[in-house]
Protein backbone atom coordinates (compact mmCIF):
# COMPACT_ATOMS: atom_id res chain seq x y z
CA UNK A 1 0.00 0.00 0.00
CA UNK A 2 1.69 3.55 -0.82
CA UNK A 3 1.73 6.15 1.77
CA UNK A 4 -0.40 9.12 1.54
CA UNK A 5 1.14 12.24 2.22
CA UNK A 6 -1.15 15.12 4.16
CA UNK A 7 -1.38 16.94 0.79
CA UNK A 8 -2.92 13.85 -0.76
CA UNK A 9 -5.20 13.02 1.26
CA UNK A 10 -6.44 16.80 1.81
CA UNK A 11 -6.78 17.07 -2.28
CA UNK A 12 -8.95 13.35 -1.85
CA UNK A 13 -10.88 14.98 1.14
CA UNK A 14 -11.76 17.96 -0.92
CA UNK A 15 -12.58 16.26 -4.33
CA UNK A 16 -14.47 13.23 -2.91
CA UNK A 17 -18.11 13.60 -2.89
CA UNK A 18 -19.12 11.04 -0.83
CA UNK A 19 -17.46 11.55 2.39
CA UNK A 20 -17.96 7.81 3.73
CA UNK A 21 -15.91 6.52 0.55
CA UNK A 22 -13.29 9.11 1.58
CA UNK A 23 -13.17 7.76 5.45
CA UNK A 24 -13.39 3.95 4.42
CA UNK A 25 -10.55 3.67 1.50
CA UNK A 26 -8.11 6.41 3.73
CA UNK A 27 -8.58 4.55 6.93
CA UNK A 28 -5.06 3.16 7.07
CA UNK A 29 -3.54 6.94 6.98
CA UNK A 30 -5.52 8.64 9.23
CA UNK A 31 -3.50 9.56 12.86
CA UNK A 32 -4.43 7.72 15.66
CA UNK A 33 -2.13 4.61 16.36
CA UNK A 34 0.46 4.58 19.12
CA UNK A 35 4.19 5.19 18.46
CA UNK A 36 4.88 1.66 19.24
CA UNK A 37 2.20 0.47 16.64
CA UNK A 38 3.64 2.70 14.11
CA UNK A 39 7.79 1.90 14.44
CA UNK A 40 5.88 -2.06 14.76
CA UNK A 41 4.77 -1.32 11.31
CA UNK A 42 8.35 0.08 10.35
CA UNK A 43 9.86 -2.79 11.60
CA UNK A 44 8.15 -5.63 9.82
CA UNK A 45 9.36 -4.43 6.17
CA UNK A 46 12.69 -4.93 7.37
CA UNK A 47 14.80 -8.32 8.10
CA UNK A 48 16.20 -7.51 11.21
CA UNK A 49 15.73 -8.78 14.39
CA UNK A 50 14.80 -6.60 17.47
CA UNK A 51 18.49 -7.34 18.46
CA UNK A 52 20.05 -6.06 15.51
CA UNK A 53 17.64 -3.11 15.51
CA UNK A 54 18.62 -2.28 18.79
CA UNK A 55 22.46 -2.12 17.68
CA UNK A 56 21.70 -0.16 14.77
CA UNK A 57 19.81 2.57 16.36
CA UNK A 58 22.34 2.47 19.68
CA UNK A 59 20.53 1.45 22.46
CA UNK A 60 19.74 -1.68 24.70
CA UNK A 61 17.58 -4.54 23.49
CA UNK A 62 15.91 -3.84 27.48
CA UNK A 63 14.94 -0.30 26.00
CA UNK A 64 13.89 -1.06 22.56
CA UNK A 65 11.46 -3.81 23.81
CA UNK A 66 10.22 -1.33 26.24
CA UNK A 67 9.43 1.17 23.30
CA UNK A 68 7.90 -1.21 20.81
CA UNK A 69 5.95 -2.58 24.37
CA UNK A 70 4.46 0.93 24.60
CA UNK A 71 6.12 1.16 28.22
CA UNK A 72 8.49 3.39 27.76
CA UNK A 73 8.04 7.03 25.44
CA UNK A 74 11.44 7.07 23.21
CA UNK A 75 13.03 11.05 23.90
CA UNK A 76 13.50 13.39 20.55
CA UNK A 77 16.42 12.38 20.07
CA UNK A 78 16.41 8.52 20.72
CA UNK A 79 12.75 8.32 18.17
CA UNK A 80 15.36 9.35 15.52
CA UNK A 81 18.40 6.65 16.49
CA UNK A 82 14.96 4.06 15.71
CA UNK A 83 14.64 5.73 12.20
CA UNK A 84 17.91 5.76 11.94
CA UNK A 85 17.73 1.96 12.80
CA UNK A 86 14.72 1.11 10.55
CA UNK A 87 15.76 2.92 7.32
CA UNK A 88 12.81 5.07 7.47
CA UNK A 89 12.06 7.72 5.20
CA UNK A 90 12.66 11.51 6.28
CA UNK A 91 8.51 11.69 5.59
CA UNK A 92 7.89 8.59 8.02
CA UNK A 93 10.58 10.18 10.50
CA UNK A 94 8.53 12.96 10.35
CA UNK A 95 5.42 11.51 11.02
CA UNK A 96 6.69 9.92 13.91
CA UNK A 97 7.96 13.00 15.34
CA UNK A 98 4.46 14.20 15.27
CA UNK A 99 2.85 11.17 16.31
CA UNK A 100 4.96 12.12 19.38
CA UNK A 101 4.26 15.45 19.75
CA UNK A 102 7.69 16.54 19.00
CA UNK A 103 9.04 19.33 16.46
CA UNK A 104 9.95 18.12 12.99
CA UNK A 105 13.27 18.18 11.35
CA UNK A 106 13.40 21.50 10.15
CA UNK A 107 15.98 22.45 7.66
CA UNK A 108 17.09 25.47 8.79
CA UNK A 109 18.86 24.47 12.01
CA UNK A 110 21.87 23.14 11.16
CA UNK A 111 21.55 19.43 13.56
CA UNK A 112 18.40 18.59 12.49
CA UNK A 113 19.79 19.25 8.49
CA UNK A 114 22.33 17.20 9.21
CA UNK A 115 20.25 14.58 10.97
CA UNK A 116 17.79 15.11 7.66
CA UNK A 117 20.33 13.94 5.38
CA UNK A 118 21.92 11.31 7.17
CA UNK A 119 17.80 9.79 7.38
CA UNK A 120 17.58 10.25 3.30
CA UNK A 121 21.15 9.07 2.32
CA UNK A 122 20.64 6.05 4.88
CA UNK A 123 23.87 6.90 6.97
CA UNK A 124 24.90 5.03 9.89
CA UNK A 125 24.01 6.25 13.09
CA UNK A 126 27.78 6.66 14.03
CA UNK A 127 28.29 8.29 10.41
CA UNK A 128 25.29 11.01 11.51
CA UNK A 129 26.89 11.11 14.60
CA UNK A 130 30.61 11.84 13.59
CA UNK A 131 29.25 14.72 11.39
CA UNK A 132 27.02 16.14 14.09
CA UNK A 133 30.27 15.89 16.21
CA UNK A 134 32.64 17.87 13.61
CA UNK A 135 30.05 20.47 13.09
CA UNK A 136 29.90 20.79 17.11
CA UNK A 137 26.21 19.53 17.48
CA UNK A 138 24.92 17.74 19.82
CA UNK A 139 25.03 13.67 18.68
CA UNK A 140 21.86 11.75 18.58
CA UNK A 141 23.56 9.72 21.91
Amino acid sequence: MENKTTDDLSQALMSEPDLDSYLRENQPFFAGQSIAELLALYHERTNLSKAALARKAGMSEVYLHQVFAGRRNPSRDRLLCLCVGLETSLEEAQRLLKLASYAPLYPRLKRDAIISYGIVHHMALGEINDKLFTENEKTLY
